[in-house]
């Protein structure tokens, strides 16, 4: 079988479980008509299923290569580049003005869902590119808004983000890079960035670098960091590709998965960069395209969580072993808890989604709130259920889930690379009980009273399975408030279980609406009694170790660990 985007599933959670419809009641986006939504998925699932996904084991096994200092892409990506470029869907819920669709993020999201399914690598390019967009249209000056939007937005050129050195990963601020100041605006910027996803390619005309760097001025750490654009090509007079600019490829990463996405090391050599924003505002800008990146990257883990899933269901219909292995017991278990967890991390990041577009469209602080809290759990709780199910499908293979002539091992190679991306998993979670809990746990409590609400509302259609998410909200409540008062330490300490704990009671949420919904004997109100019977359990012992601190972690000494 191969990948079929789950547009039904999608239509039905933007119907049903995170409805879509205040959205498009809003005037901003009033014209994400239900029309326009089944036009857009029903499209973008032909270009995933017929173009994307037929070349996955391509950008596998034929990788993108550095060559005379180009990167040529794998076989087939340029071509469907293309596609993907003149169909519009680079610019799905970028700015009209610039030539974009202007639909809400949500539908972005979904597109997204169904294309990193079919073709994680492929995808990357055009992603990378969204969270440019959105870094210049909120922060660039006009000139250059409309210089590079239109491109960008196009597809014509493409965009990534250059943060880390050798030196400094997730310490940001450690950072080398310099720009200097040249008399008429520009500046030249010198210094090497590593892991640059698609630092490169021969798939479009020009490849814009937003690149963070220190001015001779700029004060230590974070705070004197400035963001800069520095394209490939420097524009001419009419905004074309001109002139090279002194920027290079050193070299490509030789990594575990994605080979068909290429990563950069990028040496910057005085080359010519015009500032986005002001002076020591980088980070402020980065963190927007960050911030776009996180949801979308709990989207790309989700999406290889569906591929992986597909393929194990497909094996697991053939293969036979006594009986076809789909009737053993265990077989059974494993597809039916992949498809669950597919369906409850999804509904995360449709539920994140819906939230920004509320806080776009109406400027209400709550739903802006509500955004930044679901931020961390939807790319942490993706990119988790990616690697989860990816494994999963490896041993619903068997032994052939560990020979690569099948397939199954790539999405797992793929995946693992997403729970690192963009702040890694633990990040995600020290900023959920961190900065995400400065409210006071404010944001939490109101996510929490409305599943509390709608479980006590399903107690007449489903009693015993709203029972138990109404208790596992209510304990997760006592647990949020005993967190909030704990020091940093502890609460970091902690925040890993804390978020699995808070990602499984909203599963769990969105499951039981989908079984209301659907009615109690449909096929989501079967699957919601596999979520909330066997999986919601693990919030209890995700909580537990939750409260145990850092005291027992730095009771053991480096010695200890070493012994």
């Amino acid at each position: 079988m191969s990948y079929r985007s789950p547009v039904a599933e999608l239509r039905f959670i933007l119907d049903k479980v995170v409805p879509l419809a205040p959205v498009s009641a809003t005037e901003k986006f009033a014209e994400a008509t239900g029309e326009t939504v089944d036009a857009i998925l029903t499209e973008a699932a032909k270009l995933c299923d017929e173009v994307m996904a037929p070349l996955i084991r391509n950008g596998d096994l034929t990788p993108a290569k550095l060559e005379n200092g180009v990167v040529r892409s794998s076989p087939g990506f340029k071509e469907a580049y293309e596609q993907i470029a003149e169909g519009g869907w680079v610019g799905i819920s970028s700015p009209a003005e610039y030539g974009g669709m202007g639909l809400p993020l949500t539908m972005a999201i979904a597109v997204n869902d169904m294309m990193s399914g079919a073709n994680l690598a492929l995808q990357l390019n055009p992603l990378l590119t969204q969270g440019q967009i959105d870094a210049l249209e909120h922060h660039a000056s006009d000139e250059i808004k409309e210089l590079y939007l239109p491109k960008l937005i196009s597809g014509e050129w493409s965009g990534t983000m250059n943060l880390t050195e050798p030196q400094a990963g997730s310490d940001v601020g450690a950072l080398r890079t310099k720009a200097e100041p040249n008399g008429d605006g520009t500046y030249s910027v010198t210094g090497q960035k590593i892991f640059i996803s698609w630092g490169d390619s021969d798939m479009t005309k020009n490849v814009c670098h937003l690149v963070l760097a220190r001015l001779p001025d700029g004060a230590p750490g974070t705070k004197g960091i400035s963001l800069f654009m520095v394209p490939k090509y420097i524009p001419d007079a009419n905004g074309e590709p001109g002139v090279a600019n002194s920027l290079k490829v050193v070299s490509l990463e030789h990594k575990m998965g994605l080979h068909g996405s290429p990563t950069c090391v990028m040496s910057f050599e005085g080359a010519k960069g015009w500032m986005v924003d002001g002076p020591n505002k980088g980070m402020a800008a980065m963190f927007t395209m960050m911030n776009n990146a996180r949801l979308n990257v709990g989207v790309e883990g989700i999406g290889i969580a569906e591929g992986a899933y597909q393929k194990a269901l497909a094996y697991a219909q053939d293969r036979v072993q006594f009986k076809p292995i789909i009737e053993h017991a265990d077989v059974r278990r494993m597809l039916a808890e992949m498809k669950a967890e597919v369906f409850a991390a999804r509904s995360i990041a449709l539920a994140c989604a819906v939230s920004i577009d509320m806080g776009h469209a109406t400027g209400d602080e709550g739903w802006k709130a509500r955004a930044a809290l679901l931020t961390p759990i939807a790319k942490a709780y993706g990119t988790d259920t990616g690697m989860w199910v990816s494994d999963q499908g490896i041993q619903v293979h068997g032994g052939m889930g560990f020979i690569e002539e099948t397939g199954a091992a790539q999405y797992f190679r793929d995946v693992r690379v997403t729970a690192i991306y963009e702040g890694t998993n633990g990040i995600q979670s020290m900023d959920l009980v961190g900065r995400k809990m400065m409210d006071g746990g404010k944001a939490a409590f109101r996510l929490l009273q409305e599943v509390e609400e709608d479980a006590k509302s399903a107690r007449e259609v489903l009693p015993q399975l709203a029972e138990d998410v109404w208790q596992a909200a209510e304990t997760l409540r006592e647990h949020t408030e005993w967190m909030i008062g704990q020091d940093m330490q502890d609460r970091f300490a902690g925040s890993v279980p804390y978020l699995k704990a808070f990602a499984r009671v909203l599963g769990a949420h969105f499951h039981l609406r989908a079984a209301i919904a659907g009615g109690a004997e449909s096929r989501h109100a079967k699957l919601a009694a596999v979520y909330i019977r066997r999986l919601l359990p693990q919030f209890a012992a995700a909580l537990a170790e939750a409260r145990e601190g850092a005291e027992g972690l730095y009771a053991l000494s480096v010695e200890d660990l070493s012994a």
